[in-house]
């Protein structure tokens, strides 16, 4: 049986989700990655502490992997997931279901969370994935939503239950989430390798679009497909510098 790649969606407060990468061959190395949509431009930084994920994205992005492949799964309030080359054909049930043909070691990290506008690697869930391995090509970004500190206390109970202790948010982690948002519930769960410095509004946008379970039509076994393709084209960005 086919295995979806998709986010393992625990229950908190959620909505109803190779070891080494070849090196950048381009001359210029960057952390800047333009995703251009047929909603509008998205940039993100990649993290250098998370430098197997940042490479193999370097490297996928050089390739033109990403270009013509969609956001195929949205849901507001969440997040935005694509990078699926099986977006790319006719068939919208495969989509989910792709990828490169490797998968990534885990670099999960308890200082990178899941914020809005967080890049994270997607994957397969626990029960058939115990050691967490990503996806080597889909990812998601954070769109969130904000959080009372209580609600973050529930999810750093849930956190520890699952990693066997230890985790406990940093007073700036909380301020993060109470003020600007995101997906408590996935953090040490998922590798979380860069983050969104321009286009929230663009993500705003593609996390709204009309999926069959958001408008009440069209069929069921898509139901967080966009009614309408958002395809992107991914690119390098030598020059980008960061606005304050």
């Amino acid at each position: 049986m086919k295995q979806f790649v998709l986010l393992l969606l625990l229950t908190l407060v959620a909505p109803i989700f190779f070891t080494g990468c070849a090196q950048n061959t381009g001359d210029s190395m960057t952390n800047y990655y333009a995703i251009d949509t047929t909603a509008g431009r998205m940039v993100v930084k990649l993290y250098n502490e998370t430098p197997i994920h940042q490479e193999n994205f370097r490297k996928l992005a050089d390739e033109g992997f990403f270009n013509g492949t969609t956001f195929h799964r949205v849901i507001s309030g969440f997040m935005i997931q694509g990078g699926d080359p099986n977006s790319k054909d006719e068939d919208p049930y495969n989509d989910g279901m792709g990828g490169p043909g490797y998968t990534l070691e885990a670099e999960i990290i308890a200082d990178l969370i899941n914020r809005r506008g967080a890049l994270v690697a997607a994957r397969q869930g626990d029960q058939v994935n115990p050691e967490r391995r990503s996806s080597g090509s889909q990812f998601y970004i954070v769109q969130g939503n904000t959080m009372p500190d209580e609600v973050l206390t529930q999810a750093e109970m849930q956190i520890n239950q699952a990693i066997g202790g230890g985790f406990s948010y940093t007073d700036a982690q909380r301020e993060v989430y109470t003020t600007l948002g995101g997906a408590p519930w996935l953090d040490m769960q998922y590798s979380v390798f860069g983050e969104l410095v321009e286009g929230f509004e663009v993500l705003d946008m593609i996390a709204s679009a009309p999926t069959p379970r958001a408008v009440g039509e069209g069929d069921p076994r898509l139901a967080d497909m966009p009614l309408e393709r958002i395809e992107m084209t991914v690119t390098a960005l030598t020059d980008y510098v960061e606005s304050n």
